[in-house]
């Protein structure tokens, strides 16, 4: 994210600068004085703080499962009372001996599958929950949402079978439209010159939930083996997610005050839809249909960054998403060893991006945007041959620092198009092209992992990662 400075001379202080160049000390003074209050600094809205809070109790609750799922699966496996695991795992155990795939890795084909779903939902109650905010305002819209994801972590520390896990993972994702909330109200209550502070804490936000959310799981979870006599070892884990979800209610009850008045709300519950909808219509989104009255080059720019967005983050997802049961299954990593690596790659992405990201200019941009994304691919291959934590690390290390420039400098690049009155409607269907491509991204990476294994899979993706890299260093923007 990258806030967009604007020089702010106006006349008088112009006029202000020549008096400092014919008078003398009295003159300067009154030039320092006058461009004080020309410009005085703009306070960020207290509701900020209050959006950055509730987003740092969600993020933490939603990360705190990441190092957790390959064993929660495994564990699913041999303690299913529903039977739910034993009927998908002979549905799919003719497609295994076909293709000769390890039954151990079936726990990564279930695993994409329930990230895909997460996502999927995702996808569709983003746009839906948006349009809700529209007309009914965005706290009763962000509470029900919260109230969603706190039931969702109650049912999973009561998933003492897979299809309560199920129902779980799907109420929390058809529950996270929170996240384009929080973006919309930081809207609401930001100008120009503030947006970019709020912004910015957003992504501290999810910088501090990535980095220490796995730690704080993988700790509960070892806590929970020594303690727990044969019983359920994830009940505190999911029940300290459960707490911060509702630390996130409380907040956004007590604290958040509603940011879209009445007189600026939607008339119709139609309208407020329309918009909705046509994010999730896929080809509308891929042609940026909603987009109007631009120039042909901008359109066609706004397509191409679509598209390479799409396919980087559709393989990025896929991989990413599977890596966790690389770990697992490869190097036997308990979920502590899981969190110790989200903690490297999570304060490299936070020292990056506080240092770097946000400090670059305009015109270098697309230059940054493109070595991340040639970045990732050497990153994929060293996880994909890696055969002790030397490398694997070294590979995640790769993967860290690409991160930390790829969707923010892309997201950037697409900000520049579309009149003055569009940059919300051009991010939102930029957002619902990157929810698509993460609700696709993990199955597929987890069906090719079982099918062919993981040294094929990310030696294949880190390579097919290239083509990104090449469409956006040929393309015209």
């Amino acid at each position: 994210m990258a806030t967009i400075r604007r020089s702010l001379h106006t006349p008088e202080t112009k006029a202000d600068s020549q008096q400092i160049t014919n008078n003398n000390n009295d003159g300067k003074q009154q030039g320092k004085e006058a461009t004080k209050n020309a410009e005085p600094k703009e306070k960020s809205d207290p509701m900020i703080y209050i959006i950055f809070v509730s987003l740092l109790f969600d993020l933490l609750a939603f990360t705190i499962i990441l190092p957790l799922l390959p064993s929660l699966l495994e564990y699913y496996r041999v303690n299913d009372s529903s039977g739910l695991y034993n009927v998908l795992t002979e549905r799919v155990r003719w497609f295994q001996q076909l293709l000769g795939a390890p039954e151990r890795y079936i726990s990564v084909l279930f695993g994409g599958f329930l990230g895909s779903m997460f996502s999927f939902l995702q996808f569709l109650a983003s746009p839906i929950v948006g349009g809700l905010s529209d007309y009914y305002g965005r706290k009763p819209v962000l509470l029900v949402c919260a109230s969603g994801i706190a039931l969702s972590y109650l049912l999973w520390a009561c998933s003492s079978n897979f299809a309560l896990f199920v129902l779980a993972r799907f109420v929390g994702g058809i529950s996270k439209g929170n996240i384009s909330l929080c973006m919309s109200v930081i809207t609401d209550v930001s100008s120009v010159k503030t947006r970019g502070r709020g912004m910015a804490l957003v992504g501290v936000a999810f910088s501090l939930g990535f980095i220490v959310g796995p730690m704080i799981g993988a700790m509960f979870a070892i806590f929970s083996n020594k303690s727990a006599s044969g019983g359920a070892w994830f009940v505190l884990p999911s029940l300290l997610a459960l707490g911060l979800a509702l630390g996130d209610l409380l907040v956004l009850s007590c604290c958040l005050r509603e940011t879209l008045p009445k007189e600026k709300r939607v008339k119709e519950i139609s309208s407020a839809l329309s918009y909705g909808l046509q994010l999730l219509n896929v080809s509308s989104i891929f042609r940026f249909a909603a987009i109007k009255n631009v120039p042909k080059k901008d359109t066609d720019a706004l397509r191409s960054i679509g598209l390479i967005y799409f396919l980087y983050l559709f393989l990025y997802s896929g991989l990413e998403f599977t890596v966790t049961f690389l770990m697992y299954h490869k190097f036997g990593y308990t979920s502590m060893d899981q969190a110790k690596m989200f903690l490297t790659t999570g304060v490299i992405m936070t020292l990056i991006q506080g240092s770097v990201v946000r400090r670059l200019p305009d015109a270098k941009i697309k230059s940054y945007a493109i070595f991340s994304l040639y970045l990732i691919v050497p990153a994929f291959v060293l996880v994909g041959l890696a055969e002790g934590s030397g490398m694997l690390y070294a590979g995640m290390i790769l993967f860290a620092i690409s991160t930390a420039f790829a969707v923010t400098c892309l997201t950037t690049l697409v900000s520049k198009y579309g009149n003055d009155d569009q940059k919300g409607s051009v991010l939102g269907i930029f957002r619902s092209l990157g929810a698509l491509a993460r609700a696709l991204g993990p199955v597929v990476g987890s069906i090719a992992f079982w099918c062919v294994g993981s040294k094929i899979t990310y030696i294949a993706g880190g390579i097919m990662l290239l083509y990104p890299a090449l469409a956006l260093q040929r393309a015209r923007i």
